[in-house]
């Protein structure tokens, strides 16, 4: 396997960003996903918690991880795991996104998405670009920008990702020992999924 890169990273976010929209056999599109969590009563931010709240807990299951593992087929080299919990962690996004009323089929969006895996940093992207003011919707802040700013914000997550997954990150944890390297994973998933969640719930429905 072929040390991770950022090049690599932006792939598979690609990837596993249109098969959240489009689909994969035998498991829901983002879009279905939030139907299914938006029926019954309550609220749509009480539902997209439900949806949130979930899916922390499959993360934090190594096994149903793997079992995505085994349906996704990256066109990069990278750790099956890695690409199941970015596949998990973006249909969930985009479901909210999609439960808070947003096109996930635009451009736009679409960063928004990727932005929700930086968690905080997020904000040091936008911010870096001169796109994010104080008290300011992310959603608000992306309507219109140009595909270069676009693309200038997807490579911001594509650095800070491979920060958090790159040669010395969990990869080489799980590599150097399964076992072990599994059991933290499972955590820092279950951690991690539940991290972007709120930042996805923050962003398309709280200020949006």
């Amino acid at each position: 396997m072929a040390e991770l890169n950022e090049g690599m990273l932006m792939k598979a976010l690609d990837y596993c960003y249109e098969r959240s929209v489009n689909g994969l056999p035998g498991l829901d599109t983002a879009e279905e996903f939030a139907r299914n969590y938006s029926c019954g009563s309550g609220s749509i931010e009480s539902k997209a918690k439900r949806l949130v709240n979930i899916q922390t807990a499959k993360a934090g299951v190594s096994g149903f991880v793997t079992g995505i593992g085994g349906i996704i087929t990256l066109p990069v080299a990278i750790p099956a795991n890695l690409g199941s919990i970015l596949y998990l962690q973006i249909r969930m996004i985009a479901a909210v996104a999609v439960m808070g009323g947003h096109d996930i089929r635009t451009d736009e969006i679409k960063s928004l998405v990727y932005l929700c895996l930086c968690g905080s940093a997020s904000a040091n992207i936008m911010k870096d670009l001169g796109l994010l003011i104080t008290n300011r919707p992310m959603v608000s802040a992306v309507k219109g920008i140009s595909r270069m700013t676009i693309t200038k914000i997807n490579q911001g997550v594509g650095f800070r990702l491979l920060t958090r997954f790159g040669q010395g990150g969990l990869v080489n944890i799980v590599k150097a020992a399964p076992l072990v390297g599994g059991i933290i994973g499972g955590i820092v998933d279950a951690i991690t999924t539940k991290a972007t969640g709120k930042f996805a719930i923050n962003y398309f429905l709280r200020n949006s």
